[in-house]
């Protein structure tokens, strides 16, 4: 599976073209305020996790849905066929008389 963050492509499709545009648009239309860093980080980056409300706050602030904002490829991964692995001969580890360990 493959995961691509798409807020940059969203941003330009709706000519939100900088950090600072979507900063003021989260704020004024999602009532989110997030650090300069922070948006510049998810302009710029692709996060290894989003927050629901920040996810909501993008959709919102850009009038979008979740799926123009992160694309999901769910083609299975095709994983290399291994060869068998022998079988190992068990270690001769009982008496002859079927015991384990010697008697108390």
């Amino acid at each position: 599976m493959k995961i691509q963050w798409r807020l940059r492509m969203a941003a330009a499709q709706r000519e939100v073209w900088t950090g600072t545009e979507l900063r003021r648009l989260l704020a004024e239309k999602a009532g989110l305020e997030l650090s300069s860093a922070s948006v510049s980080a998810l302009f710029t980056k692709e996060p290894s996790q989003v927050k629901m409300n920040t996810l909501a706050a993008l959709c919102t602030a850009l009038e979008c849905t979740p799926n123009d904002l992160i694309e999901v490829d769910t083609t299975p991964v095709e994983r290399p066929i291994a060869p068998p692995r022998p079988v190992a001969d068990l270690p001769q580890t009982a008496s002859a008389r079927g015991r384990s360990m010697p008697p108390l």
